[in-house]
């Protein structure tokens, strides 16, 4: 359940949720599954939430790698703070950090790196970031913290 998000382009792109019962694994934590996903989620979202209908038409990403730390675990009820931004990007390149905290604790659960390619929609090749979506995130191509 979302209970919120926001946008600042100063700020990292963030949001909240609470695990539910679906989240868990057979130890009643957080399924290492559910964090790739919403890591995916989250990412989507800031790009949906900065990016015209028109520009999400022209092009699409897709994951090349995603590098996941875990740090602690998050069980039922919990309410989970999302970050997100854009380290950097080069050629059709992007790489974005997600790190995911108890917002109540604000220990870190999770430090991630992806790695993503952006592509022409109709050729589903590779296509240099342009200046147009650079410009989108280039207040967020640093750590904001």
């Amino acid at each position: 359940m979302k209970l919120g998000s926001r946008k600042n382009k100063m700020e990292a792109f963030e949001k909240t949720l609470v695990v539910q019962p679906d989240d868990l694994d057979d130890l009643n934590h957080v399924n290492n599954v559910r964090y790739v996903q919403w890591i995916q989620d989250i990412s989507k979202e800031h790009w949906q939430h900065l990016t015209s209908k028109e520009l999400q038409e022209r092009f699409i990403w897709v994951v090349l790698n995603h590098n996941i730390t875990y740090k602690s675990a998050a069980g039922l009820g919990d309410v989970i703070l999302l970050k997100t931004y854009i380290e950097n990007s080069k050629g059709a390149i992007s790489t974005r950090v997600v790190e995911m905290y108890n917002a109540v604790t604000n220990t870190l659960l999770l430090h991630s790196k992806t790695t993503w390619c952006l592509l022409n929609p109709e050729t589903l090749k590779p296509i240099r970031i342009s200046e147009e979506i650079r410009s989108i995130f280039a207040d967020v191509t640093k750590n904001p913290s």
